[in-house]
């Protein structure tokens, strides 16, 4: 063992827990699936929310903006929180400010009220998946563990996919506020079960009993303003044209100081918001950084895949949902055959076979034309779910590895951190790749339609005599607006498959990773006790 993971708390004996580990374990992930489900719900809504509050389309995106921002700032503080008020304690908080808070903004009678219950139930929901996760590290035996990864890795990665279309539908059916319903009777059921069947472990309840728990205020207010700076440039820096907007610039560089200064205190801090000692094991930052780079794939392909099925092949909301529901069924049929094989092998392995099923599915992409069918575009998300599966739950497992029970929390915190931050430099990293590249492609198309050009002329003359029913003049005008939206339609195509290209290349450079990961003990994968 190194020497950094030396450092480390020694491992405390593992105690099973008074109820059966699956019925812990469906619980938490129930609250967790809602939470996921709801940063992504309300995307295809905005239009009709803007309308029914009287609010501008742009303005109506701080509804998402505001959910994201404050659970960013709350995901590395859960461990933390846990530790002061206890992981139990915290999480039924959790569940029940997220609850009511959904069932405010459903009520919200203008956009302004909405946006601060969305600032709130962000900050319920930024608790529930670092708690689920640390629930789950410390109730299942290490060589069990790989399958509850599994469980809750299919409420992780199935609910974004989902969200969109189920969103779609409620708002087609019913009304916006119904996708902000929805989420009360599950979130009473998931506080009346947690209330009966989660308890703490022993070293959390021993270290509230010792009262080594002090507040650190300037560690809290460096971590909220460097991650909600963060999260605001990532979500309106395309939009505002990046650091061409003196906000975007402002706020930039207020996110890199805030989180500079964050890294140097809490170092040093005794009793840290955020435990970067964890970064000294070897797996650990490994496994955070391959997440990172997991959720920049994941939620920039489910950007980049409903939208070109929508905008270029025209479909509609819920048949762009329905090419991408195999890809889901993929990844609920195959997260509990991956949490079995961990038990038998070297999550290392599963690992690379899973990059490789996402970058193989990934160059698929790049192939797609404007005259794909449905089944191509999802067979392309059928191969990159059977990917995604074969490395969210590795990747969980070996990030575990050599962590005490005690830095459980601390470390769920930082994981999620990591996905969610990556999920975000995704889609501000796509959106701006798509619109940089069509302008590109717009222009090095267009430096080939002169007029002079036989075959333009031979184009436009036949575009014209297709257009029988307008006048002459008349008829060389609409064939020249038809060459235009050719063109438009090309550049941005290309600009799709640049972005699908772009991405297979970021899956590759993550292979060489999995190799500078500490060899796993024991079977499993998992460490020997």
């Amino acid at each position: 063992m190194s020497e950094a993971a030396a450092a480390l708390p020694a491992r405390q004996v593992y105690v099973p827990p008074d109820v059966n580990p699956w019925f812990i374990a469906l619980t938490v992930t129930l609250a967790t699936f809602m939470e996921v489900l709801d940063t992504s719900i309300a995307n295809v809504s905005l239009p009709h929310i803007a309308g029914g509050l009287a609010a501008g389309v742009d303005e109506s995106t701080w509804i998402l903006t505001s959910y994201l921002v404050s659970n960013a700032i709350v995901l590395p503080m859960s461990g933390w929180f846990s530790s002061l008020i206890g992981r139990k304690r915290f999480y039924m908080s959790c569940v029940a400010v997220f609850t009511i808070s959904s069932f405010l903004c459903g009520l919200a009678p203008n956009l302004a009220t909405l946006i601060f219950f969305r600032v709130l139930q962000g900050a319920g929901g930024g608790g529930l998946q670092p708690s689920e996760q640390s629930i789950l590290a410390d109730t299942f035996s290490p060589e069990k563990r790989g399958m509850a990864f599994a469980v809750y890795g299919m409420a992780v990665v199935v609910a974004p996919a989902i969200g969109p279309t189920l969103g779609g539908f409620i708002t087609d059916n019913y009304s916006w506020r119904w996708i902000f319903y929805i989420n009360i009777p599950v979130g009473i059921i998931s506080l009346l079960l947690t209330s009966r069947v989660i308890k703490d472990p022993p070293h959390l309840s021993g270290t509230r009993r010792e009262g080594r728990i002090t507040i650190d205020y300037i560690g809290l207010g460096l971590l909220a303003v460097g991650l909600g700076a963060l999260q605001v440039v990532l979500d309106k820096g395309q939009r505002e044209d990046w650091l061409e907007s003196h906000m975007i610039l402002y706020l930039s560089i207020v996110s890199a100081a805030a989180l500079i200064a964050v890294v140097f205190w809490e170092w040093r801090h005794k009793n840290p918001v955020i435990d970067l000692k964890l970064f000294r094991d070897r797996s650990f930052a490994i496994g955070n950084s391959m997440m990172f780079m997991l959720g920049f794939i994941l939620l920039g392909t489910t950007l980049l895949l409903p939208l070109f099925t929508q905008t270029m092949m025209g479909y509609t909301a819920e048949k762009a949902g329905l090419a991408l529901m195999p890809g889901g069924l993929v990844i609920l049929a195959s997260m509990p055959i991956v949490g079995f094989l961990l038990s038998r092998y070297d999550p290392r392995r599963v690992m690379i076979f899973g990059l490789c099923m996402l970058t193989g599915a990934l160059f698929y992409m790049t192939r797609f034309n404007l005259y794909i069918d449905f089944q191509t575009a999802a067979t392309a998300r059928i191969i990159q779910g059977t990917g995604l599966a074969c490395l969210f739950v590795p990747i969980n497992t070996v990030a575990y590895s050599y962590l005490p029970p005690g830095k459980n929390n601390a470390a769920s915190g930082l994981i999620n951190l990591a996905r969610n931050v990556g999920g975000s430099v995704g889609i501000s990293f796509v959106t701006t790749m798509l619109a940089r590249r069509q302008q590109f492609h717009r222009a090095q198309l267009s430096a080939h339609l002169n007029p002079a050009n036989p075959r333009v002329q031979q184009m436009l003359q036949g575009a014209s005599g297709a257009l029988r029913s307008a006048s002459g003049s008349e008829a060389m005008r609409q064939a020249y607006g038809l060459l235009q939206r050719m063109l438009e339609r090309q550049s941005t195509m290309l600009s799709y498959i640049d972005n699908f290209h772009v991405l297979a290349m970021v899956t590759v450079a993550m292979i060489p990773f999995v190799f500078l990961i500490r060899k796993p003990r024991g079977r499993g994968g998992m460490v020997a006790h």
